[in-house]
């Protein structure tokens, strides 16, 4: 079979006027007609900047080809003028981007960004166009194909803008599909979806696609051949298979057990390091250890008690049109205990954010009752509510949105310190957040940078550093390591549960990802459609579910050939 794409030797620098950095070293690889490539690893590890290179889009007086040559078919894409890289992109080499929301414009209608594409790739008249784009919405199984041709970016769900992404991607029939981390952000059920979505459209269309990820598991259910790419080379290459079954690098076999087992529950998680530095930790917390730490947590009463909760959102569609309502939770009730993981459950738009902010105090339920330690909090006004900040805290999952980009880190722990009291100077702060830093895996020189300057997984430890400076007996994580490379996803989860067992803290822990949750989670509440679709035991739930929902969820997660 004929290459379609072939990389020799490539090699990537970013340089300003003081230095120059090599990111990508020599790397070589080919990909054939109709073959679906994977290539893997984490954040930094050269995979994107690749994928930019072959599309001819490295941002430009910072990055620069220092050797190598990437031939699309006969052509040579390092050396092809603009104009004709214009003409190669969208045509015969499409992309779809990680986060859809900021790839589509916000201004502009679904509909009316794709006719664009058309319009300047075909000589189609305006409503051959029209019709070509609901046959691509139609192709990529959106519902509803004309209403979401009217419809702007922020009225669809993550799992709809990503499809509008993708009949973006192949409007003009590309013989070369390159996704990169295309279903990072989405629900596992929506994951799985695109995935096989991709994989019927390569089927119809034989084009050729590189998957990009960090997530291994993810990649051999698409993948027909896997890259494994570390600090910018290639460490290993292969039939999918062979990758998955015998792999030989130690980065491999790292990124194919950071991901929580679903059988069994280690101590620890190991981390990239743990294998690179052969010390992986094998220690397994026993059910005989689980069932005498259960009969412990609850024996005693509830830190928390939800009672009957409910939260109702009303909209005012139109002048003439009556108000509508939207029941988000509808009559939830549950118990945690101190020293619990509560693990919470389900697809975007279930609920269970507004659950926790409901908690929080941040957005009030409509109905029900909310009881910490006894007292209805949901009563609570002006300085008892102010003290309850303090002792009910989250970790979300954005850190660089909740971190103040003007302030440094250490201002940044310290602020919430002085609203609440906590430290008898700003000295005297200051050693605390020295002290947290540490604890959290992070350097004392780190007090003066600004968020901008960290990794995603850094500025998650900055976030759960802040977190903890309150002194809070109950911490709602709510996605918090959703966004994370799988590595980095096993330290932050090694942290929480280190810091746990150090301070006794209690965690209600919120994500999409029932194999993270059954991890961390004592109990499981699973939420579907603003209810409580099941609740219990969480090895027991993932053993045998009752529901068919709690079937698909854990039906969805990647686990690998």
């Amino acid at each position: 079979m004929a290459n379609l794409l072939e990389i020799q030797n490539l090699s990537i620098s970013f340089f300003s006027k003081e230095f120059e950095t090599k990111v990508l070293h020599n790397i070589s690889f080919q990909l054939k007609s109709n073959e679906i490539l994977g290539i893997v690893g984490e954040s930094g590890s050269g995979k994107s900047v690749s994928s930019l290179a072959i599309m001819g889009l490295l941002p430009r007086y910072i990055s620069k080809i220092t050797s190598g040559a990437i031939t699309f078919e006969d052509i040579d894409i390092t050396s092809t003028d603009n104009r004709s890289l214009q003409n190669i992109r969208g045509n015969e080499i499409a992309m779809i981007f990680q986060e859809p929301m900021s790839s589509l414009n916000p201004s502009m209608r679904c509909g009316t960004q794709i006719e664009e594409i058309i319009k300047q790739h075909t000589s189609l008249d305006k409503k051959e166009i029209k019709t070509e784009v609901i046959s691509l919405f139609e192709k990529v199984k959106l519902p509803e194909p004309h209403r979401v041709f009217k419809a702007y970016p922020h009225q669809l769900s993550g799992g709809q803008k990503q499809r509008v992404m993708i009949a973006m991607a192949i409007a003009c029939k590309p013989k070369l599909l390159i996704a990169d981390e295309p279903t990072t952000a989405l629900d596992v059920t929506v994951q799985k979806e695109i995935i096989e979505l991709l994989k019927e459209l390569q089927a119809q269309t034989e084009m050729s696609i590189i998957f990009i990820s960090h997530d291994l598991s993810l990649v051999s259910e698409i993948a027909d051949r896997v890259l494994v790419m570390y600090k910018g080379q290639i460490v290993e290459q292969g039939e999918t298979y062979q990758i998955f079954k015998n792999p030989q690098h130690n980065y491999t076999k790292a990124l194919l057990n950071s991901r929580p087992s679903t059988t069994t529950r280690l101590k620890q998680l190991p981390t990239i390091n743990d294998f690179m530095t052969d010390n992986v930790p094998s220690e397994i917390i026993s059910t005989e250890d689980r069932t005498e730490h259960h009969k412990r947590l609850y024996s005693q009463q509830p830190l928390l008690e939800v009672i009957n909760v409910e939260k109702e959102y009303i909209s005012n569609s139109g002048w003439l049109s009556k108000p509508t309502t939207f029941k988000a939770v509808n009559t939830v009730s549950f118990k945690v205990y101190e020293g619990e993981t509560l693990g919470l459950v389900g697809e975007s738009g279930c609920g269970k954010s507004t659950l926790g902010n409901a908690i929080l105090q941040l957005d009030q339920a409509t109905k029900g009752h909310i009881n910490y330690k006894g007292i209805d909090i949901t009563k609570l006004k002006g300085r008892a509510l102010r003290e309850l900040r303090k002792d009910i805290q989250i970790i979300f999952q954005d850190p660089f949105a909740s971190l103040n980009p003007r302030l440094t880190v250490g201002n940044a722990i310290m602020e919430p310190m002085k609203v609440h009291g906590i430290g008898h100077s700003d000295n005297d702060r200051k050693e605390k957040v020295i002290t947290l830093l540490k604890k959290v895996g992070l350097d004392a020189s780190y007090f003066n940078r600004y968020p901008h300057q960290f990794s995603g997984g850094q500025r998650q430890r900055i976030g759960i550093a802040r977190t903890i400076a309150l002194e809070p007996k109950l911490i709602i994580c709510d996605e918090s390591v959703s966004a994370l490379d799988l590595s980095v996803q096993a330290q932050v989860l090694n942290l929480l549960n280190d810091l746990k067992t150090q301070f006794g803290f209690t965690y209600i822990f919120i994500s999409h990802d029932l194999a993270v949750v059954k991890y961390m989670a004592d109990q499981l509440l699973v939420m579907n459609k603003g209810e409580i679709e099941e609740s219990g035991d969480a090895d027991l739930i993932y053993e045998n579910p009752k529901k068919a929902y709690t079937k698909k969820l854990i039906h969805a997660i990647p686990k690998g050939l």
